[in-house]
């Protein structure tokens, strides 16, 4: 009689539609749609190729010549001071 009962059993989850974000209950490891939302989503096209791995531009490093840390009065070090006006 258990081994029937576990026939019948089935695992179900708490799981958000993909497509609306409504919360809905369904049987383990099935759709990520709901039941609304499934034929809407089977009448979209299908995506032409697989996306691949996304790839960020990368540029040169900036190059700034006669760059210096500043000193306290605002002038590059070993550079010329603007002279400053109080």
């Amino acid at each position: 009689m258990r081994s029937d009962l576990k026939k019948r059993e089935k695992r179900m989850e708490l799981k958000y539609c993909e497509h609306c974000g409504a919360l809905w209950v369904r049987e383990g490891g099935a759709g990520v749609y709901c039941d609304r939302c499934q034929p809407k989503v089977d009448d979209l096209p299908m995506p032409k190729k697989k996306p691949g791995k996304a790839i960020l531009p990368v540029r040169r490093h900036t190059v700034v010549e006669d760059y210096g840390p500043e000193t306290d009065d605002g002038s590059a070090r070993g550079g010329k001071g603007t002279g400053g006006v109080a």
